[in-house]
Formats: C-alpha cells, sequence, structure tokens
C-alpha cells in the first residue's frame, strides 16, 4: 500500500491534517488504534467534558437562578444516569459526522497501531496481532498525548476510585468529597462539574496559583468566584502520596515551602497533573526521529522532523496541548507538503476554561510583558457595569486589553465572565490583523451585549471607558 500522505492519529489534529491533505488532491490515509475518530478530544476529552459542563451548569441554574428570574420550579432532581448518557449520545453524534467526512474526502482509515520504520516506512498493527507495511511519500505524526501522573509519586489509577480525567466523565455517583490534584484547566473543568452537582470538591495545586501561566488578575478573580461556589483550595501544595483506603483514598501533601504534612480523605481523587506526548508506541527512537529535552518530537517551523518526509504536529511538539492549535498545525503541515505556505501565528492562538463562568485569553499576559520589558497599558471592565450581564445575572469577572504604550497594537486580551470562550475570538481576529485597542474601542458593538465589555475595556486602555 502506498500513499502521499499517512498521517498516524486521527484527534483533532490528525483528522484535520488527513482532510485537508485529501482536500489538496493528495492520496492520505489515516492510522488510529481505537476503532472510533476524534482522539482524546472527541472520545474522552473535550467533547464528554463539555457536555457534563453544560449538563450540570443548566442543573445549578435550575437550582439557584430560576426563581430570581420569576420561574418556579422546586428543587431540581439529579438523574446522573440521563446526564451520562447524554454525554454518551454528544459523543457518538461527533464521531460519526467525522466518520461521515473521512468517507465524503476518500481517505482511507486504517484501523491498528502505527510504528514508523524511517523516511517514506511504517507498519500497522490491528487488534488481532496482524501487521502491514504501508508505504507513504509523507508521514504526519499526530498521536496527541496521555495522562502525565504525578512526578516521584506511584499513582495506581483504578478509574473507579483513583481516576484521571477519563474516569471523572464516568463516575457512577456523586462524590461525597473529590479531591482533585492539579489546578490546571482540566482539574477546575470537571472538579466543578461534580461540584455543581454536590461533591465537596478541595483542589490541591503545587503552584501558589491555580491556572499557572494563566494572567494573574484573571486567576485571582476567577478563583475568589470558584471559593463562593464552594471549591477549596490547598495551593503550594507538594503531593507525595494518593492511595486507596478502605473507603475511598487518601491523600498525602506537605508545603512546597517546608512544613508539616497533611492527609485527608476522598471518595475520589482526580489525578489532572497536565499530560505527555504519546508516542511510546512509534518507535521513533529506531527510525532516527529527534526528541527534546522534554520528550517531544523536535521540528523546525516546517514541522519536519529530523527525518526527511517525516512531520509531526499536535500535542507531540513543542507549544500549548491545545486541540485547536493542532488543528492548525494539521492544516499547516498539509499545505506545506502540497507545495504551499502553511502557518501558524502562535501569538494569537485563544485559551479557555470552560467552567461557569469561563475564562478566556489570547496572546501575552501582564506577567509576560514585564518580563520581557515591554511597556504596555492595560485597560479593565467589569460585568458588573454591563447592563445585559445585569438581565442575566453574570455579573462576576471582567475583561482586561493590554496595549503596547507606544504604538497601541494589542498584545493581549483576557476574559473571565460568562461567554468568555466565544468573545475572545473578536480579540484574536484584531490581533492577527494587528490591530490597536482604539481600533477595539471604535468599532460599534451591538447594545445590549455582553461583547460590550470588551469595546469598554479597549476604551479604558486608550483613553478612558464610557459606562464606568
Amino acid at each position: 500500500m502506498s500513499y502521499d500522505v499517512v498521517v498516524i492519529g486521527a484527534g483533532p489534529g490528525g483528522y484535520v491534517c488527513a482532510i485537508k491533505a485529501a482536500q489538496l488532491g493528495l492520496k492520505t490515509a489515516l492510522v488510529e488504534k481505537r476503532a472510533t475518530p476524534g482522539g482524546t478530544c472527541i472520545n474522552i476529552g473535550c467533547i464528554p467534558s463539555k457536555a457534563l459542563l453544560y449538563a450540570s451548569e443548566m442543573f445549578m441554574e435550575a437550582g439557584h437562578n430560576f426563581a430570581a428570574l420569576g420561574i418556579e420550579v422546586g428543587a431540581p432532581k439529579l438523574d446522573l444516569k440521563a446526564m451520562l448518557a447524554h454525554k454518551d449520545t454528544t459523543v457518538d453524534a461527533n464521531v460519526k459526522g467525522l466518520q461521515f467526512l473521512i468517507k465524503k474526502n476518500k481517505i482511507d482509515w486504517i484501523e491498528g497501531t502505527g510504528t514508523v520504520h524511517g523516511a517514506g516506512k511504517l507498519s500497522v498493527k490491528d487488534k488481532d496481532g496482524e501487521s502491514r507495511d504501508i508505504e507513504a511519500k509523507n508521514i504526519v505524526i499526530a498521536t496527541g498525548s496521555d495522562v502525565a501522573g504525578i512526578p516521584g509519586v506511584d499513582v495506581k489509577f483504578d478509574e473507579k476510585v483513583i481516576v484521571t480525567s477519563t474516569g471523572a466523565l464516568d463516575l457512577d455517583k456523586v462524590p461525597g468529597h473529590l479531591v482533585v490534584v492539579g489546578g490546571g484547566v482540566i482539574g477546575l473543568e470537571l472538579g466543578s462539574v461534580w461540584a455543581r452537582l454536590g461533591a465537596k470538591v478541595t483542589v490541591v495545586e503545587y503552584l501558589d496559583t491555580i491556572l499557572g501561566g494563566m494572567d494573574g488578575d484573571v486567576a485571582k478573580q476567577f478563583q475568589r468566584i470558584l471559593g463562593k461556589q464552594g471549591l477549596e483550595f490547598k495551593l503550594g501544595a507538594k503531593v507525595t502520596g494518593v492511595e486507596k483506603a478502605k473507603s475511598g483514598a487518601k491523600v498525602t501533601f506537605e508545603p512546597v515551602k517546608g512544613g508539616e504534612a497533611e492527609t485527608i480523605d476522598a471518595d475520589v481523587v482526580l489525578v489532572a497533573t497536565g499530560r505527555k506526548p504519546f508516542i511510546e508506541s512509534l518507535g521513533l527512537d529506531k527510525a532516527g526521529v529527534v526528541l527534546d529535552e522534554r520528550g517531544r518530537v523536535r521540528t523546525d517551523n516546517h514541522y519536519r522532523t529530523s527525518i526527511p518526509g517525516i512531520y509531526a504536529i499536535g500535542d507531540v511538539i513543542a507549544g500549548p496541548m491545545l486541540a485547536h492549535k493542532a488543528e492548525d498545525e494539521g492544516v499547516a503541515v498539509a499545505e506545506i507538503i502540497a507545495g504551499q505556505q502553511g502557518h501558524v501565528n502562535y501569538g494569537v492562538i485563544p485559551s479557555v476554561v470552560y467552567t461557569s463562568p469561563e475564562v478566556a485569553s489570547v496572546g501575552k499576559t501582564e506577567e509576560e510583558l514585564k518580563a520581557e520589558g515591554i511597556e504596555y497599558a492595560a485597560g479593565k471592565f467589569p460585568f458588573s457595569a454591563n447592563g445585559r450581564a445585569r438581565a442575566m445575572l453574570q455579573t462576576d469577572g471582567f475583561v482586561k486589553v493590554l496595549a503596547d504604550k507606544k504604538t497601541d497594537r494589542v498584545l493581549g486580551v483576557h476574559i473571565v465572565g460568562f461567554g468568555a470562550g466565544e468573545m475572545i475570538h473578536e480579540a484574536a481576529v484584531l490581533m492577527e490583523f494587528g490591530g490597536s485597542s482604539e481600533d477595539l474601542a471604535r468599532t460599534c458593538h451591538a447594545h445590549p451585549t455582553l461583547s460590550e465589555t470588551v469595546k469598554e475595556a479597549a476604551l479604558a486602555t486608550f483613553f478612558k471607558p464610557l459606562h464606568m
């Protein structure tokens, strides 16, 4: 079997790369060890978690905000089995949509585990252990990432009591006490799901802040909001042990700066300490593909590895482990293989935390600008001063715009508040075209909308806001 392009991994980066390559007229195959396309994101990650996030948000709305809107429904009753069924139905619909796209674009689907043997050569072993050789002018590694675990701690996952994000999406009952190890995106999203459904949630985080790498203002405000929702935080805490007990599990941690160890009991422990590139089964060492100091595939600016004709994208290479970053890289590498000028602007990749309220960011944080010695102006506007937010009972949070002090070019936008994940994209478009805070502030925004908070923050950056 011979192809122009063989993509290993059918996650967001891989399947998008395959579709784009096929659209550009290249004979393309997609190799995937799962029976279904979509990778971690669609099968056990982004999509099912968003289904549960939305469902749990509606449960919380019914229990807390409906009465204030004049809607009397009584106390909502949780049917967890039906909620999980909604999650599974959502996943199934997305998987079937991808299967249709793969067939529509005449991409050969090859189920099995791919192994790279060198330039133009790979093999695929199916579930029965049968292996077949494949030739390809170009190979794209898009195998994504796996759970990283806790450095120095032997954690035995059973996906019932001690769970990864996969198990946390499928608990058969609401835990009395959920301990989340890791205060990043995955831990806070899934922790908030179960908190809304009635669990006590304690987050244990190594850093002194949640959402490490996010803008400091945003992280502080967001932690206060989550605290009001009932989440408890143990920050600056190094986890030294996670083990099952007679009933539930125990988590032991000690202050990073020194001090006595503490142990807390949990019904379920979610370990959400990040992810690592999934490359173990690919045979890259034997093929001669060079890795970097963090175990990622080393690539140049055109996604080429150390072996001609072998490329890599997504979570296996440097950069944020985001599905949309992998998708853009998938498009770019397909265009490069086809002889075009594929490119990704890494300075304008949005990041979203899909909690309630959401957190969204694009570009530089204040901390990064200070570290780089860049003089900047900052403008902020709170949701509490926005008419639409008041009408929706969604007044928590703010928008912050950061612009170069000399040129007024927008360098970063950070939002914590309802709908932040949708609003961040007008900032991304603006930044893609090198726009200024004045450009954004002078763009007419419909009234009343939540997006007016972005306009007002931009006004505050280059001059003064109107409604504060």
